[in-house]
């Protein structure tokens, strides 16, 4: 009797505590209003519970004391750690094909980018919980060490298993800094003005594009496989340091100066525990990611299966143990969006936003055109250097004029927003140039073109990708308030690692079932022998000089799966289509939402 008089009283106690957070938690905000608009009240609502959040209010404190020196060079700091992101992203990215194809397992690119972009994807959900509760100071210093983590590993691994644990490791990190860096942007800056912020933000890829691919040569000729990834796994706490040391320091000060509260103290351990359960809302955050893992995982299990010879997918797909899956992770978003609407105390994901046609627009919008995208430029590096016989540099320039071009344009996109005040209508130019360099891409991007074709396709898609990447963005924090800003940004975010993920599925079944085929189509019978491991390693195919039988079998079938994967990429087009058009005209103008 004593045991259950305990247990009762706790469970009273617990009720309590959660009864008193639903009370300072008013019910979802209201949609806003169809024309778009939303005034900005004066003075912030102090019943709102973004002031219950420890990290935006913290933020917002600091935001409303920061000197102009003092917010000017945080974002040079900014400018610095994503100029040595890029350069380490363009360098290890170049180095990657090498690393697969020394373990023989070339056609594992596509597998790796599957995982890595299910985990960091899904991992942008917690974090944005992580940095509203906890502070992005924290938040940030978390990314930073799994980022630094993934890159120690991979410059020690040596077997393939490592390096694609390493692999996703670094992109739940890498994804993570990028993620909390634009919240921090976000947090700073008046939305009308936040696309050319972000803009300025992507410049760096445009010089490191050069830098990247060249390191990356001479690493690879002085047999330095390894040593790249190490290089930036010290540089990268080095950078990252600065701003840390200037949140914290700053944090420190308005503190001291009592701008900043110090975190309520809970009275117990038990009502502390229930405040950051409730807070964190567990319950959403499972099933939401347990949702996206089970849809999104099998296509990882489809595109790995041990009978790659096999151009058959069906049997693959039908198997029992995938169907479940599948079933399971739709049964559980559609409970999270349950539980959102009438079960949590404080929404993981506030319903209004989960309804709002503008941020799920801007969310079709990123997962179709990450998918399309990610259709074929998983394998359009070996693509290059088997088919054009290019350099690990020149391929790493032409592989990279997409990311040149849409940070260049971002720039331009982003005055001109602020010019306009809307954001829906240069996204309804840069659509058909998007679809129109996916589709000549199919006749121009064949082993019988010239390069300069491909060149040209690039060019047309980068500056179309690149405002539609802007406007995408401004979507999905255009209708909310602060409070929702970190969780906008990690739902548009979602939604691109969503595309990536089944983009590079469809990329590497499409590669599993015909590269392997046709390469031992093609070949003559007395070479046939040699299917497999031209098929498995890309070093191996690149020894054979260009005309050979040997090389000339590996380009045509890398042609036939190039033109597979194109045909693919440009049919979930229309996606992208429904969701610009899902859009409100919103006016920027005057809106001070968020900053």
């Amino acid at each position: 009797m004593t045991m259950l008089a305990f247990l009762r009283s706790k469970y009273c106690e617990a009720r309590e505590i959660i009864d008193e957070i639903r009370r300072t938690h008013p019910g979802d905000v209201p949609a806003p209003r169809p024309d778009g608009y939303e005034p900005i009240p004066d003075a912030p609502d102090l019943s709102s519970p973004e002031h219950t959040s420890h990290g935006v209010a913290e933020i917002e404190a600091l935001a409303s004391v920061w000197s102009t020196k003092t917010l000017y060079t945080g974002y040079v700091l900014v400018f610095i750690i994503f100029f040595i992101n890029s350069l380490q992203q363009q360098t290890t990215g170049s180095l990657s094909p090498y690393v697969y194809s020394e373990f023989t397992d070339h056609s594992l690119i596509a597998m790796t980018n599957v995982l890595t972009s299910i985990i960091g994807g899904v991992s942008k959900l917690p974090i944005a919980k992580l940095i509203d509760i906890l502070g992005r100071p924290e938040g940030f210093a978390a990314m930073v060490a799994l980022c630094t983590l993934g890159l120690v590993l991979m410059a020690a691994c040596r077997n393939v298993e490592t390096y694609v644990a390493a692999q996703i490791i670094y992109w739940v990190g890498y994804n993570g800094m990028d993620y909390v860096l634009h919240v921090f942007m976000s947090d700073t800056t008046e939305l009308v003005n936040r696309a050319f912020v972000y803009g300025i933000a992507s410049f760096p890829y445009v010089i490191t594009t050069f830098i990247g691919p060249a390191a990356a040569q001479v690493l690879y000729e002085h047999n330095a496989l390894y040593t790249g990834f190490g290089i930036f796994a010290l540089l990268t706490p080095v950078v990252t340091a600065p701003l840390l040391c200037l949140l914290w320091r700053t944090r420190t000060k308005a503190r001291s100066a009592g701008i900043i509260q110090p975190k309520p103290r809970s009275h117990s351990r038990l009502r502390t525990i229930i405040h950051y359960a409730v807070e964190f809302d567990p319950i959403g955050m499972l099933l939401i990611t347990a949702g996206f893992v089970l849809i999104l995982l099998p296509l990882t299990l489809a595109t790995s299966g041990t009978n790659l010879w096999s151009p058959s997918l069906l049997a693959r797909w039908m198997a029992p143990d995938l169907i479940a899956m599948i079933v399971l992770g739709v049964l559980c978003v559609v409970g999270f969006v349950c539980w959102e609407r009438s079960g949590a105390p404080v929404c993981f994901v506030p319903y209004s936003r989960l309804r709002d046609p503008t941020l799920l627009g801007a969310f079709l919008l990123a997962c179709a055109m990450f998918m399309s995208f990610y259709c074929w430029d998983l394998y359009f590096s070996s693509y290059l250097q088997v088919v054009f016989n290019t350099s690990i540099r020149d391929t790493g320039y032409i592989y990279n004029i997409y990311s040149i071009g849409s940070c260049m344009i971002s720039i331009p996109v982003g005055i001109l927003i602020r010019h306009l005040g809307r954001f829906k209508t240069p996204a309804l130019v840069a659509i058909p140039l998007f679809i129109l360099g996916t589709f000549l891409m199919i006749p121009f991007r064949s082993p019988t073109s010239h390069i300069s074709a491909v060149i040209a396709c690039e060019i047309l898609k980068a500056l179309a990708g690149g405002t539609l990447v802007i406007c995408q963005e401004i979507a999905g924090l255009a209708t909310g308030s602060h409070e929702t800003i970190a969780v906008s940004f990690a739902l548009v975010g979602l939604g691109a690692k969503i595309g990536c993920a089944v983009g590079a599925a469809v990329s590497g079944m499409i590669w599993t079932s015909t590269v392997p085929v046709y390469i031992e189509r093609y070949l003559p019978d007395s070479k046939k022998r040699l299917a497999g491991e031209l098929y498995g390693s890309m070093a191996k195919v690149l020894e054979f000089a260009p005309g050979t039988e040997e090389r000339e079998a590996v380009v045509a079938a890398y042609g036939v799966a190039q033109k597979r994967m194109l045909v693919v990429g440009l049919a979930v087009l229309p996606v992208a289509v429904g969701g610009i058009a899902m859009w409100r005209d919103i006016r920027l103008k005057g809106d001070h939402r968020g900053s």
